[in-house]
Parts: C-alpha cells; sequence; structure tokens
C-alpha cells in the first residue's frame, strides 16, 4: 500500500479518538517566532502552520500583492524549481498547502513522522518559507490566473455584492480590499513588489508556528527552530487602523441579468477579542446561523418561502469584521424579502431570544464541540487562530462554559448596544431578467 493510501486509511479508522480537549504548551524562538505544541500521540502524523500576518490588509497601494506572494512561495526555491518541490513533498507523502486571506497568510504542512519522510518534508517545507526564488515564468504565469479569475468575477452577482459590501461598508480602511486585489493594480504588481512585501512581512517577529502531532515538545521545538532559523527576525506588523463604524442607512442597487437578487446587508461587527464575543455569537447562532432551524431561515424561507436559504454570521478579525446577513431571492420577491429580514431583525434585537431557543443553540453549539477538534488539522487551524489573535491558552477548554453562560438578558443587552438595524449596508444585485 503506498504511503497516501495508508495515511487516508489511518485518517479515517483513528481521527475520532483525538481528544477533545488538547493540552497547549507555548514559546518563543530565540529570533522572534511564536511557538504553539499540541502533542497527539494517536497518529504517526504532524501538521504544521506558520502563520504570517500578512494578508490583504498590508496590500498597500497594491491590493492582490499579498496574495500573489503567497501563492509564489512554492513556485521556486534556493535551487530547485515548483516541479522539483512538488516531488519532494510527494514522494513521501507530504501535503502543502498556502492560503492568504485579509488578516493572515498561511503556510501548512501534513507529512508522516517516520524519520525519512518526516526530515525530507520538513527541510523542503523550511526552504519554501525562507528562500523562495520568485522566478519570472511562474509570476506572470500566476497573475494571469488572477486576472482571469477577476474577470470571471463579474460575472457572478455574490462576486459583486460581496466586493461592493465590503468596499462600501470600510472605506478607506485595510480591509475594504478583497484578497484578490483588482485588475488595474493586479497588472500593475511587479516581482520587485513581492520580493519587498516578503522581506517586510515573511519574518521570525511576525510569525506564529502552530504544530500539532506525534512529536514530542523537544522535538517540536527543534522543529520551530529548523522553519524559522533562516528567517530574518524583523519587526511584527504594524497595528492596524481602528474601523469606522457606519452613521447612517446605505443601500446600493446594481442592475444584473438574472432572475435572482443577491441581498447583503450588515454593518460593523466585532474582533476576534471582542469582550462581547459569546453574547453575539450564540446570539447569532439562534438569528440566522443555525440553518435550516434558524428564526431568519423559519421567517423568510419555511413561512413565505421568499429563498431557499438565508443567513448571518459575525466574521471577526484583528479589528472589527463585517456582521453579514444574505439571501437570494426572485427579482419580483427581494423588496417583501429584505422587508422581512430587516423587520426579524428589528424584533429580535427588541424581544431577544426565548429560554427555549437559547437552550437549544447552547446545546447546539456545545453538543458539536467534540468535532471541531476530532483531528490534528482541526486543532492546529484553532491552534493558529489563538496565537495569531493573541487569545488565552485556555480558549478551547473554556469555550462551552462561556457558551453555557450566555443568558437571553445578555444577548439582548449585546444585540441592543452593538446592533443598529437603522445603520445597516444594504447592497442588492440583480433585478434585470435573464
Amino acid at each position: 500500500m503506498s504511503i497516501k493510501k495508508w495515511i487516508f486509511v489511518i485518517s479515517l479508522l483513528f481521527s475520532s479518538s483525538l481528544f477533545a480537549s488538547p493540552d497547549i504548551e507555548h514559546w518563543i524562538t530565540n529570533n522572534g517566532a511564536r511557538v504553539y505544541f499540541v502533542n497527539a500521540p494517536e497518529l504517526p502524523m504532524v501538521d504544521v502552520n506558520i502563520v504570517f500576518n500578512a494578508g490583504a490588509a498590508r496590500d498597500g497601494e497594491y491590493p492582490g500583492l499579498a496574495k500573489l506572494t503567497n501563492a509564489m512561495l512554492d513556485e521556486g526555491a534556493a535551487d530547485l524549481d515548483a516541479d522539483a518541490i512538488a516531488d519532494t513533498f510527494s514522494s513521501v507523502g507530504a501535503n502543502y498547502s498556502a492560503s492568504s486571506e485579509r488578516d493572515m497568510a498561511v503556510l501548512s504542512l501534513r507529512t508522516l513522522t517516520e524519520k525519512k519522510a518526516f526530515d525530507t518534508a520538513l527541510n523542503m517545507f523550511a526552504e519554501v518559507i525562507a528562500k523562495p526564488s520568485f522566478p519570472e515564468s511562474s509570476f506572470l504565469r500566476i497573475k494571469q490566473q488572477l486576472l482571469t479569475a477577476l474577470q470571471a468575477e463579474k460575472q457572478s452577482p455574490q462576486s459583486i455584492a460581496t466586493r461592493t459590501f465590503f468596499q462600501k461598508l470600510y472605506g478607506q480602511h485595510p480591509y475594504s480590499r478583497m484578497s484578490v486585489g483588482d485588475t488595474i493594480s493586479v497588472e500593475k504588481i511587479n516581482l520587485d513588489d513581492l520580493k519587498a512585501f516578503y522581506q517586510q512581512y515573511y519574518v521570525a517577529k511576525n510569525a506564529v508556528v502552530v504544530i500539532v502531532g506525534d512529536v514530542s515538545k523537544q522535538q517540536a521545538n527543534e522543529m520551530a527552530t529548523t522553519l524559522t532559523k533562516n528567517l530574518k527576525s524583523g519587526n511584527t506588523a504594524p497595528e492596524l487602523p481602528a474601523v469606522t463604524p457606519l452613521t447612517k442607512q446605505q443601500q446600493v442597487v446594481l442592475p444584473f441579468p438574472s432572475s435572482q437578487t443577491t441581498i447583503m446587508m450588515g454593518q460593523i461587527g466585532m474582533s476576534r477579542d471582542d469582550p462581547d464575543y459569546f453574547p453575539l455569537y450564540v446570539g447569532n447562532h439562534i438569528l440566522g446561523g443555525s440553518g435550516l432551524v434558524s428564526m431568519l431561515s423559519d421567517e423568510i424561507r419555511e413561512k413565505r418561502g421568499l429563498t431557499y436559504g438565508v443567513y448571518s454570521y459575525f466574521s471577526p478579525m484583528q479589528k472589527a469584521g463585517p456582521y453579514v446577513f444574505g439571501l437570494q431571492t426572485r427579482n419580483d420577491q427581494a423588496e417583501e424579502a429584505l422587508h422581512l429580514l430587516k423587520d426579524t431583525l428589528n424584533a429580535y434585537i427588541k424581544n431577544g431570544p426565548t429560554e427555549a431557543q437559547l437552550k437549544a443553540a447552547k446545546q447546539n453549539i456545545t453538543g458539536g464541540f467534540a468535532l471541531r477538534v476530532d483531528s490534528n488539522s482541526k486543532i492546529a487551524d484553532y491552534l493558529s487562530m489563538i496565537g495569531f489573535y493573541g487569545l488565552p491558552l485556555d480558549y478551547l477548554d473554556s469555550f462551552n462554559d462561556k457558551v453555557n453562560a450566555v443568558t437571553v438578558a445578555g444577548i439582548k443587552d449585546a444585540f441592543k448596544r452593538r446592533v443598529h438595524a437603522d445603520k445597516m449596508l444594504t447592497v442588492l444585485v440583480g433585478g434585470e431578467t435573464k
């Protein structure tokens, strides 16, 4: 059996045995990288995330720069090209991936802990992180792919609505930019811009190293050193500016040839370390965050059949992320659906949930908690969030207790103070018959 197939089989057999409350250890490397480690000996594997404060919020005058830089790291490292890098990882059954969003850029590795596979994968990962060569041919190809994606975006009502929503909600704030950038900016970006961005943000003091798997603390310490020793120490990224909330209601209507109208509505929400996080999170779970059993779904989908699905969610970030509501409906029903969405929100702010609704929400959230940490990769993702946003090490241990501590009065208080139905931004895309 091949290594890849063996990994797949043992993952299926044993993933459910991982514990729900991992013991998190934390330290800082000599050059300033923050390390978060969980020993998980159930599988002979290890998951590693390297998280840099190098997302789209750092793009500056060139939206799309962070994403292009992140995508280029495994296109060449030291004297190896993209094919050689990919072959090195696949030869030992290791998986490499990279992503870049508004706040962060993430590089990830999953490998077996068998010595040959482990050493090969880890050393290759270290080369990709610390010695990218930024080959021009790869840059031109990836840049063209991004430009093509931006052109395709113009045919997607949801993409148009999302881009407009963030631009109008955040104005001149760095969060207004989409991680893919825009056509004008991406066309201007050159290799020197990528190299300068890498030199500034892909540095040890701007990094969080997350290690979860079948390794000891000593091994994890050696891994963190191997991965960061060739990075410049550098500096942490500067603090982002505060977000300015909307002061009045705004509505944007964008005609689009479709039988459906896409509706996005929202306002500035909360940061990841917000003191109102749990009452807002649990409260929104009841209102629109629990799928088909939410209040919004019951009112708009079940009772009136105006949409197949309606949702709401908070997207907390370093600074206040958005609070978003959304749905799609027939053009001739858009006004009715939007009014009902606003009416349901207003009633919820005024009255809050019932005790029965709160009890059901708590059971749903805490009952599904174990599934959120039932694999090394899920634990690694949580540790990445904890490390990047500076959350307490007992975040996972105390999560269910904090959810259970939420009261109806607490939700009503938080929503009345924080959610302003009369100061929402609404974007509608559609209205034209296809």
